[in-house]
């Protein structure tokens, strides 16, 4: 995976097969257990594993985070998404490091759709927050127990997304398969989707897919390093920008 410098003199990142390979992002599942809607994405088989085609994913992958990029230098929100066991620290590190958004252990129903409830519950939560790091003494030990619980439970649903000013306005999910809440939700209110698709995977309703495996973590960070370092470096060239117009 390199930076690599485009026209416009932003650096963008470039994908090789051989980052792929590395990866192990080519072995996908049992022959049993694949979706024939991946079929265009399928080299072959070894051992009764379905091999993706990488050449493909190469192809995709650099597409995916050119939109990634796209959506960054406009200052657009990327909602980091990936809830199963293997993923979510990664998820949450990742987008961590480029100053994003995550959902990373349960997705709830209408975050998408029912977006002022979910503000609502935001809202209640920062409230609760302020209360308890100003340590007001107008509530009894009980009921400062009862907050600390209550903002815990919301943070682990919501403290990825809690300082979001709006709805995302792109989607980066692990996993299609677990988060189909969150595809289902995102094709209704027409929000796009970068999305890793294994070969069990449905590529329906996914606007830009990355065919690969979605369970290995080495392959689950591989992804997420490389949206973070692409938006990243939105971020450093403006900066580099800024500087420059200064020095003049």
């Amino acid at each position: 995976m390199m930076l690599c410098e485009c026209k416009t003199g932003v650096k963008t990142m470039k994908i090789s097969i051989k980052d792929l390979l590395d990866a192990g992002i080519h072995f996908g599942h049992r022959k049993n257990r694949w979706n024939p809607k991946m079929s265009e994405y399928i080299f072959g088989h070894r051992n009764g594993i379905h091999i993706i085609d990488l050449q493909k994913t190469v192809v995709f992958f650099n597409q995916a985070l050119q939109v990634i990029k796209e959506y960054a230098s406009e200052g657009k929100n990327v909602l980091f998404i990936g809830t199963k066991r293997q993923a979510s620290e990664i998820i949450e590190k990742y987008a961590i490091e480029c100053n994003q958004y995550f959902i990373n252990k349960r997705w709830l129903g209408g975050m998408l759709t029912n977006w002022d409830t979910i503000q609502n519950s935001i809202k209640r939560l920062k409230k609760i927050e302020d209360i308890l790091e100003n340590k007001i003494t107008s509530y009894t030990k009980k009921e400062v127990l009862r907050f600390e619980n209550f903002a815990q439970k919301l943070n682990k649903a919501l403290g990825g997304i809690k300082n979001m000013d709006g709805k995302p306005d792109i989607l980066f999910i692990i996993d299609t398969n677990k988060e189909i809440l969150a595809v289902k939700e995102a094709n209704k209110i027409g929000i796009p989707i970068v999305a890793v698709i294994d070969s069990n995977s449905n590529p329906e309703g996914i606007d830009y897919p990355i065919p690969g495996n979605d369970d290995a973590i080495r392959s689950i960070e591989y992804y997420c390093s490389a949206v973070s370092e692409t938006i990243k470096s939105i971020s450093q060239d403006k900066k580099n920008n800024l500087k420059s117009q200064n020095d003049n």
